[in-house]
């Protein structure tokens, strides 16, 4: 049996193809599904039966949710029954939000997104901290994401292996004009998705500023590979706070470690996302674009 594993293995070596490249089935269905880990969580902590709010946060630093506890402004779901975070609920605009913390990197990011919309969600926002790569301005600035290059795992395991993940096209145009007048700049364009922040080379930190992408993070693209695989909704935006730590002062946010910027970001978004709902409750998934980097202001 020794010597059939290493050949079995031997020949997958000489195939070169990675092995999260191989046996993907994307058109079969998962035998584990969120539905069923969450009855489970359910029964063993006596969860009762509920939904989590239309509208989800990820705040991957924490530091929104921080906030609104510290303000005394959110307060625990107590539907949620995902195993290994909190959800809490807040009112904004008089918009009631769903916030997930610390959820850092694209498999815990796809984990709880799965759950969220297993749960109720019906659009989720993600905002996550980023290093800047084309200094398109002095940060804190924002990024609504368009495309983000897919140097991570969890998003081979949703579509077959291509350079980007997009967000939907419709998603985007809804969003058009929506930050117009934002005080903190909103740029759209193309980010990088890595799954390792201190493996961010020379190398590959000029290859990706020939190709236009405005910064680094960890969670886009395979959020976006989920939401295209498995028709959800999905907005992603970057809060470019710094420069990967090359200059004395950096990672600065700015008023409440960035968060009323961010939330009133998260507003605009679901106020645009909101707007025509009456009209087109469900979004075509099929339609994605290729979009150039631009800001939302030369538009």
């Amino acid at each position: 049996m020794t010597g059939q594993s290493e050949d079995v293995e031997s020949n997958q070596m000489n195939s070169f193809e990675p092995p999260i490249l191989r046996d993907k089935r994307y058109h079969l269905e998962s035998l584990f599904v969120p539905e069923n880990m969450l009855r489970e969580a359910r029964r063993q902590k006596n969860i009762p039966e509920g939904n989590v709010p239309k509208v989800c946060i990820l705040d991957p630093d924490g530091d929104i949710i921080s906030n609104l506890l510290g303000a005394n402004k959110a307060a625990i779901n107590p539907y949620w029954a995902c195993y290994h975070t909190q959800l809490y609920n807040f009112q904004y605009d008089d918009i009631e939000f769903g916030i997930v913390g610390c959820a850092v990197g694209a498999s815990f990011a796809v984990l709880i997104a799965e759950e969220l919309f297993a749960s109720g969600c019906q659009l989720l926002i993600s905002i996550t901290s980023s290093g800047m790569i084309v200094p398109r301005q002095s940060p804190p600035f924002f990024v609504l994401i368009e495309k983000a290059f897919r140097d991570e795992g969890t998003s081979y395991h949703y579509l077959p292996p291509s350079d980007y993940a997009h967000i939907n096209h419709e998603l985007l145009r809804r969003l058009e004009d929506a930050f117009l007048n934002f005080a903190v700049p909103v740029c759209r364009g193309a980010t990088w998705t890595t799954d390792a922040p201190f493996r961010e080379t020379s190398v590959a930190i000029e290859q990706a500023r020939l190709q236009g992408i405005l910064a680094v993070e960890m969670e886009a693209s395979a959020l976006y590979a989920f939401a295209q695989a498995c028709n959800q909704d999905v907005i992603c935006f970057a809060h470019v706070t710094n420069q990967m730590g090359n200059i004395e002062g950096d990672f600065e946010k700015g008023e409440e470690n960035g968060s009323r910027d961010a939330l009133k970001l998260i507003a605009s978004t679901t106020q645009a996302y909101l707007s025509e709902q009456d009209n087109s409750s469900i979004i075509d998934t099929k339609f994605f674009k290729d979009c150039d980097s631009k800001t939302l202001e030369e538009k």
